[in-house]
């Protein structure tokens, strides 16, 4: 799903015009952004967490010509799923998509 799909679906779950629609999910991303700027972590409840982890500096290599690369050190942002959301997309109940794994295979019409 791209961030325009995502618009559309709340402008249309809501209710709402696309251009209020974008204002929410750009405010809702630009606090998320914000808080993971000043190190703070981003709980939601039932989705998953978002926080960042700190890299430390490293020697690279140049895929293209093997020379050696410092890389600095830095932080990456990172998403800790819920046990909640494992849960939603292993136990597929909408149909959609393909079986959990280890589930019953697909069933087939001859």
């Amino acid at each position: 799903m791209t961030k325009a799909e995502l618009i559309e679906e709340v402008s249309r779950v809501v209710e709402m015009t696309r251009k209020d629609s974008e204002v929410i999910v750009e405010a809702i991303f630009d606090s998320v952004v914000r808080a993971l700027r000043t190190g703070d972590k981003i709980e939601i409840r039932g989705f998953g967490s978002f926080r960042t982890r700190q890299r430390q500096p490293r020697v690279g290599r140049n895929p293209k010509t093997g020379a050696r690369v410092e890389v600095p050190a830095k932080r990456i942002p990172y998403f800790k799923p819920s046990k909640e959301l494992k849960d939603l997309v292993n136990n597929n109940n909408s149909g959609e998509g393909a079986p959990a794994a280890g589930g019953p295979p697909p069933e087939t019409h001859a």
